[in-house]
């Protein structure tokens, strides 16, 4: 690749000019600094595209994910020598950085700039500081870049099969490193790097060598792809033997707290939410919206306690609505029939859109249903996975975790907790008009760093954010018991920023946690369950949630009121996904200045 030859700008000193200059001459230095600062703005847009393409170099799997394909076959080792070179790219970006204006630069440069520079902040601080390369075994998989390969249509079978073959020359000494990395980790992410790992050969299956093997590899090929694929296999074989070896030890001599502390929380939100607020203070402020959302549900449930029960209906409100939403919890679909529901209520959603107006949806982007692979199972039963900028052709794919591994009693509870109404808001949540959406916008972003290096708490608040808009809008004509499952869906939301902090920072128990989800949430006991595993796995991310909607909820709110009946919910609605995946804290300065 050729690299951009990138002049440093130096700015200019505006400091001489004084109130007692002509006319003429502060006519000529308006002209000067006007002309300065779009030299600054196209410098840095240069800038802007040698740091991807550096990046790349850094990153490459993070690049093939992201549709850029030029690095496919390089499976980075993480050693000690690959930290070094990303601590030096970071250090040699920073400065090129901070030679830049921030005064100077457009609105819309203003936020890359600051995207870049928390990009290169964290990725330090993660490294230097937060160190889970050393006590997080599930960061190391190399599942999900092969899988990326195989699965994707990008390219001729046989060139995709080339960059695996190349791959998978590294994946020895990808393990070897991550053996040498790992120092007193958590028990809970040594559990789960054994079940992913496990899942790895799913992806590199006798199906995948069979591929190969019917391919128009040449034979030299074919036989170099068989003898690196098995050499694989053992690798991650004897990766997990490592793991279970270490998992006896951590459970019989103690293992490192999955907890990390208030001060590395507080560090971690900060590079992660980017909301302008601490962590504490979202806290704070969803203890308050728990309770009015408490409150809503009562009214609700005063409103249909006659219509589903003959008996007096409780004096604690709380045990009012627990009964209420069990009783509604039993309307749910089949077991059998989970994945196959959700694919049928997809089209519905489209409907509701297109005719309400809501959003512009591309019929050329295809959203396909599948069940969540192996090799990334094990932390949430749905999720989406969107093709990157580069690739505009890629599928995105809803991943559905069906029940068939379950026992009789944790199916039902879980599909009590994802039930006739529930499973709708879900739907919405994860594909339309939420994160397939909003995905879909942020890879047309004229802005490559804010497609890249999207904000999560952005992306989570959009699909939370979608939720309230539709039922708002009429989606499900106002039924209350849909709004009574939203306000308990919502209040997941809100005491997953409870649950995460109290969790991480305040050392909340397995019992008290258990008790927030079942009696003050009214979870079923299988979700609180999966939740709870979540938060000794995760930090910070479940705060996202909570953080993104309130701050679009908020936005939406203020410009309506700004502009009064001239106000349009589709124009709203595009014009903000328009910025790509950047901070709403952003977003809302580019919006309010129109």
């Amino acid at each position: 690749m050729n690299k951009l030859i990138l002049p440093l700008v130096v700015s200019i000193a505006l400091g001489g000019l004084t109130a007692c200059q002509s006319d003429g001459t502060l006519a000529k230095s308006e002209h000067l600094i006007s002309a300065a600062n779009a030299d600054q703005n196209q410098q840095f847009k240069l800038f802007s595209q040698q740091f991807i393409d550096d990046f790349w170099k850094q990153a490459p799997t993070y690049a093939l994910y992201s549709g850029y394909h030029q690095y496919d076959a390089n499976l980075q080792v993480p050693d000690a020598a690959s930290r070094r070179e990303m601590l030096a790219f970071i250090a040699k970006y920073q400065t090129l950085l901070s030679h830049f204006s921030t005064a100077s630069l457009t609105p819309a440069n203003l936020i890359d700039y600051r995207l870049i520079e928390n990009q290169l902040a964290s990725t330090a601080w993660e490294i230097n500081t937060f160190r889970a390369w050393q006590w997080d075994p599930s960061s190391y998989n190399v599942a999900g870049g092969f899988a990326q390969i195989i699965n994707e249509n990008y390219a001729p079978l046989d060139v995709r099969l080339r960059s695996a073959l190349a791959r998978l020359e590294n994946v020895p000494a990808y393990y070897k490193a991550a053996e040498a990395n790992i120092n007193d980790p958590t028990l809970e992410h040594t559990q789960l790097a054994i079940v992913q790992n496990q899942g790895a050969f799913s992806v590199l299956s006798d199906e995948l060598l069979q591929t190969a093997a019917d391919s128009g590899l040449t034979a030299e090929e074919k036989q170099l792809f068989k003898t690196r694929f098995a050499a694989a296999n053992v690798a991650i074989n004897g990766y997990i033997s490592f793991l279970k070896t270490l998992e006896i030890k951590l459970q019989q001599q103690g293992a490192r707290s999955f907890r990390i502390g208030e001060k590395l929380y507080e560090q971690k939100f900060f590079y992660d939410i980017q909301s302008g607020m601490t962590a504490k203070a979202l806290y704070e402020k969803a203890l308050i919206d728990k309770e009015k959302v408490q409150g809503e549900m009562a009214k609700i449930t005063d409103k249909l306690w006659s219509k589903y029960f003959t008996t007096e209906k409780p004096k604690d409100e709380k045990q009012a609505i627990r009964q209420l939403i069990d009783k509604l919890s039993v309307n749910h679909v089949k077991r059998e029939n989970f994945v196959a529901e959700v694919k049928q209520q997809l089209p519905q959603l489209i409907q509701f859109v297109n005719d309400h107006h809501l959003v512009q949806l591309d019929k050329d982007k295809p959203l396909v249903v599948r069940e969540t692979p192996a090799y990334f199972g094990g932390v949430a039963g749905a999720s989406v996975s969107a093709p990157g900028p580069y690739e505009q052709g890629g599928n995105t794919y809803y991943n559905v975790t069906p029940l068939d591994g379950m026992s009789d009693s944790a199916a039902e509870s879980y599909l009590r907790e994802y039930n006739h109404w529930v499973l709708q808001i879900l739907n919405i949540h994860e594909a339309i008009p939420g994160h397939y959406a909003q995905l879909v916008y942020a890879n047309k972003s004229p802005s490559l760093i804010k497609s890249l290096f999207g904000n999560g708490a952005m992306i989570e608040g959009w699909a939370v954010y979608a939720e309230r808009m539709m039922l708002e809008e009429g989606y499900g004509n106002f039924e209350p018991e849909l709004w009574l499952m939203y306000f308990k869906w919502n209040l997941r939301v809100i005491c997953n920023t409870i649950l995460d902090y109290s969790i991480q920072v305040k050392g909340m128990t397995k019992a008290e946690a258990m008790d927030l989800m079942t009696k003050e949430a009214f979870q079923q006991q299988a979700e609180a369950e999966g939740k709870w595993r979540r938060a000794t796995l995760s930090q910070v991310q479940l705060t996202s949630y909570y953080a993104g909607f309130r701050a679009i909820y908020d936005l939406r709110d203020e410009i309506k009121a700004k502009e009064g009946k001239a106000f349009n919910l589709e124009k709203f609605n595009e014009q903000f996904l328009s910025y790509g995946s950047a901070p709403v804290k952003y977003i809302r300065q580019l919006m309010l200045q129109q």
